[in-house]
């Protein structure tokens, strides 16, 4: 019976391991750009695109359909979910909620030494940008920018709270590439509200580095909203 169950729990975690191999693939298109928002491909496309099995792509449709990152469509094919302004707005509205309660978790848990090398690269990337404005320094930026949150949110420690998070900012990742990508103008901005954060909970401060998040959150959006 052990031996049959090991057999059975390994076959399970093949294809898990399957399943988000696929999964990360498809993510990995839609931030590359060779999938786009508002596209339709056909299923045969997407195989291709992807390099998947048509039963690993089909096993893969309904959760990213459930996750709001694409749509079905009989006799149209399959839709990359649009950048439109509902979407814009339900999707920060959705990040503020999941990252004030990181903030507030992090104000009680977040220690020092991580506050002094988030502040280090923040500002080390300010003062670059000054000099060196060039693509690679944007990516590096943005590379800090999605890892500064991504910690606010692990210091949850809350799995749920972290799966919600890492499908939104799939759909956050989506809005900058379409319509505010970090810049000269863009960046600064950014960053001096995530100091502003990193201040506030070092101070332990939970309603300042609240208002520090919210702010931050309002900024991108009606970035977003503007173009």
């Amino acid at each position: 019976m052990p031996v049959i169950e090991s057999a059975i729990a390994e076959t399970a975690g093949e294809r898990s391991s399957v399943k988000g191999a696929a999964y990360e693939r498809f993510r990995q298109a839609l931030f590359d750009g060779r999938l786009r928002p508002g596209q339709f491909v056909s299923q045969r496309e997407l195989v291709a695109l992807l390099g998947l099995s048509i039963g690993a792509l089909r096993e893969l449709l309904p959760r990213l359909q459930f996750e709001g990152l694409l749509q079905v469509m009989p006799q149209r094919g399959i839709q990359i979910t649009q950048i439109d302004l509902a979407m814009i707005r339900q999707a920060f509205q959705m990040r503020m909620a999941l990252e004030r309660e990181a903030v507030m978790t992090a104000v009680r848990k977040l220690g020092d030494a991580a506050l002094d090398e988030q502040e280090k690269l923040h500002r080390a990337i300010v003062e670059e940008v000054k000099v060196n404005p060039s693509a690679e320094l944007f990516e590096r930026g943005q590379g800090i920018d999605d890892g500064f949150h991504a910690l606010l949110v692990a210091t949850t420690q809350n799995e749920l709270l972290a799966q919600a998070y890492a499908v939104n900012a799939i759909r956050i990742r989506l809005i900058k590439l379409d319509r505010v990508t970090l810049s000269a103008g863009v960046l600064p901005s950014a960053f001096a509200d995530h100091l502003a954060i990193i201040s506030a909970i070092r101070s332990r401060d939970a309603h300042a580095a609240m208002d520090a998040m919210d702010r931050h959150m309002m900024n991108a959006r009606e970035r977003a909203l503007e173009l």
